[in-house]
């Protein structure tokens, strides 16, 4: 589908607040609220646009560490971008010392990260993992 300059401020107007309302994004861009309504479903039946979501607040999200070690035959990037793949995996770095690979996860309990840390094991290459819970974050 040909997307123009308004569908991509559309967009943009829905990254940052999937809830904003067609009237007011039609204020916006001087449009009718029939007219976003019909551009945002076009990008949707085209597939430009595949889901509306959420982001939960950091009150209300818990985070964790997870320190990895990666077997000494296996290539560690190729482990790094599969960590980056799984759900909840906020980011992936790859470190010096005693292990690896560091993720920073994120999910809105203690056992949707664990789900994430199980996943993360069954990964072809983790040899070993250390996870720390964030409490607090102060700066």
């Amino acid at each position: 589908m040909y997307k123009d300059k308004i569908d991509e401020k559309i967009i943009g107007y829905l990254k940052e607040d999937s809830r904003e309302s067609f009237v007011d994004i039609g204020k916006k861009l001087k449009l009718s609220e029939s007219a976003v309504r019909r551009r945002v479903k076009n990008l949707v039946d085209s597939k430009t646009i595949s889901k509306f979501t959420i982001e939960i607040g950091e009150d209300n999200v818990t985070s964790a560490i997870v320190l990895v070690s990666v077997d000494s035959a296996t290539d560690t990037s190729k482990v790094s971008a599969k960590l980056a793949k799984l759900e909840g995996v906020k980011t992936v770095y790859e470190i010096t010392g005693q292990y690896d690979i560091t993720t920073i996860m994120s999910g809105s309990s203690i056992a949707e990260i664990n789900n994430s840390i199980d996943a993360l094991r069954k990964i072809s290459g983790v040899v070993d993992t250390n996870t720390v819970i964030i409490l607090r974050k102060v700066a």
